[in-house]
């Protein structure tokens, strides 16, 4: 099943949100949405900086992913970016393809 980073920082409601609620709280939340995309939660971190959470979830396609990334963006509570990622093994995979291309203005 395809994996994706999910970085996301709260906005002022979703702070609100989250010191009402607590963190516990909300990755139970985000967990239950993977799993409404019959998708597993791999792992759930708050951060310092710029992203306020990392989330690793593995889901059926990029369809579900994508389903998952509109519902969060629509509440308003948290801007995020969804990160398809690719194990060694699909790069090695990806490295073997030899497609013909011409770079712009060649």
């Amino acid at each position: 099943m395809p994996r994706y980073l999910w970085r996301g920082s709260y906005t002022t409601e979703g702070l609100k949100g989250l010191l009402e609620e607590g963190g516990t709280a909300r990755k139970a939340a985000v967990e239950q949405l993977v799993e409404a995309l019959n998708g597993k939660l791999e792992a759930f971190y708050y951060a310092f900086g710029e992203d306020d959470l990392y989330v690793v979830f593995e889901a059926p396609d990029n369809i579900s992913a994508a389903a998952g990334a509109l519902l969060s963006a629509a509440s308003g509570a948290v801007r995020g970016a969804t990160i398809v990622l690719l194990t060694p093994e699909e790069v090695d995979e990806a490295a073997k393809k030899s497609p013909t291309y011409r770079p712009p203005g060649a």
